[in-house]
């Protein structure tokens, strides 16, 4: 454990006071500097020891930095909000946008800390989550995000003292009786908190302990080590930016997974309408059963423009309740959006248990209109093959069903399509002069939508390869998957 300031760890008032302006003053330029320049946001984790005095230290923050642009967020026992999505996402839901800082106070450590102590979780398991934090904590830093992590520490004896002060104290806000349980497994809960500083600690998302018997020595501590990493994130970025890396992706000698589509699947339309009944039915007697209130469902639609994914969709929810479903288009990203993880925007769009979330275009923008186009650099979509399979793993975990659709056609079919909406006056809106920019670019969009599919074709989150050169066909391929996948929970 390293600790975080070269101070005194005793520290007198004089003293205190002399130093209080200077550290002031370091930490206020460095954020309005960060404000000016939003360049990256400051996540600052809050953990520890009970009674170590987080809550005075996050206060002292606030008096000292410009709290128009810090928020604390504040996390105990999860809402039945949070319960019914998968644990990281009211952590991604609160990240601050560039240029902003975020306190994180009773982080996505304190689960693993409770449910080790109370031996709900044996030490593989442990393992498991830390590695799972990890990654989350990598994608923050690369994504801009100044990720530093404090822990509070106290000896045993002082802990026991501060807990009995604050006992004796009337209509305390607190929860005592649970500081006094994690004060009786303290030795366990202190092993583990040096497990989490080892195998979480890293020069992207560092730890720094903190000696908390001084309030003054501690405030300063943490004060003055926001500020150094402020500063010197600052100086970074104004450091000339590396020439980006070139991206090499090793293929199948098969091809690309894209050119293995059967393009000539027709259905007649009697046929269909006898499907589509059928289809539709079932589907709304899953969605209506109690199992599907256990798990949830994400569709994402993918293809080439023009595929028909809205038709799809259509057909998708017409049997449904509306209350269970949402459909989300996804166009360019708003200001809001860039301004955090690209994840974030999807994050914060999970639905509860029991409910269904439609992405017309997803997270796969990434790697494909943001890689064509160049709007992402080759490292950050590169990576994202990794990351977009970590954040569906997280989803399959918690019991969501995620199926993703490729619907696929011919560059003749996508004219054909392009001139009837040019044409059709109630079809004019679904066209525009990037459809037409994006036919210019048919080779680079099926080089990139086959490294994607191979790249991210999981066991837990497998794609689903369709035809949609006849229309008809598709729709019946994607409600059959839809139905088949219900059918293995419900």
């Amino acid at each position: 454990m390293v600790e975080s300031a070269d101070l005194p760890q005793k520290m007198d008032g004089k003293s205190f006071r002399k130093l209080e302006p200077e550290l002031r003053q370091e930490l206020l330029s460095a954020q309005l500097e960060m404000i000016e320049k939003k360049a990256f946001s400051t996540l600052i984790v809050v953990d520890g020891m009970d009674g170590a005095g987080k809550g005075e230290s996050v206060a002292r923050l606030y008096e000292w930095m410009d709290a128009r642009h810090l928020v604390c967020n504040a996390y105990g026992e999860p809402t039945d909000e949070a319960k019914a999505r998968p644990r990281l996402w009211q952590f991604w839901r609160d990240l601050p946008a560039k240029g902003e800082t975020a306190i994180v106070f009773g982080s996505w450590y304190q689960r693993i800390l409770r449910e080790h102590v109370a031996g709900n979780m044996d030490d593989k398991a442990v393992g498991q989550e830390l590695a799972r934090v990890r990654q989350f904590e990598e994608m923050l830093a690369l994504e801009g995000v100044l990720v530093l992590k404090f822990w509070y520490t106290l000896p045993k004896d002082e802990q026991k003292r501060r807990l009995e002060k604050i006992g004796k104290k009337k209509n305390v806000a607190r929860h005592v009786l649970a500081d006094w349980a994690a004060l009786k497994n303290y030795d366990k809960a202190a092993r583990l908190g040096e497990r989490i500083i080892e195998e979480t600690g890293a020069a992207d998302a560092p730890w720094f302990v903190i000696p908390s018997q001084d309030a003054q020595y501690r405030d300063a501590a943490v004060a003055r080590t926001i500020a150094k990493a402020m500063r010197a994130r600052l100086e970074a970025c104004k450091a000339k930016a590396p020439a980006p890396a070139r991206v090499v992706i090793k293929r199948s000698e098969a091809g690309s997974p894209v050119d293995t589509i059967d393009l000539t699947a027709r259905l007649d339309e009697e046929t269909y309408a006898k499907k589509l009944k059928k289809l539709q039915q079932k589907l709304s007697d899953m969605s209506d059963h109690k199992d599907f209130a256990k798990t949830g469902m994400i569709l994402v639609f993918q293809g080439n423009d023009a595929a028909g994914k809205g038709g799809a969709i259509r057909r998708v929810i017409r049997p449904l309740d509306p209350r269970i479903y949402k459909v989300y288009p996804i166009g360019a990203p708003t200001d809001e959006e860039l301004a955090r993880p690209y994840l974030w925007r999807f994050w914060r769009r999970l639905p509860r248990k029991g409910q269904i979330a439609i992405f017309d275009r997803s997270w796969y923008e990434r790697v494909l209109v943001e890689r064509v186009e160049g709007y992402a650099r080759p490292e950050a979509w590169s990576r994202a093959y990794g990351e977009i399979n970590e954040f569906e793993h997280e989803l399959t975990d918690f019991g969501f069903i995620v199926c993703k659709f490729w619907l696929a056609i011919s560059a003749e079919e996508q004219l054909r399509r392009f001139q009837a909406r040019q044409e059709t006056i109630y079809k004019q809106h679904k066209i525009t002069d990037d459809d037409w920019r994006n036919r210019l670019k048919w080779d680079k969009y099926a080089v990139a939508a086959g490294d994607m599919i191979e790249r991210t074709n999981t066991d837990h989150a497998s794609w689903t390869l369709v035809s949609s050169e006849d229309k008809r066909h598709a729709r019946i391929e994607v409600l059959k998957t839809i139905c088949k996948e219900l059918k293995r929970r419900v």
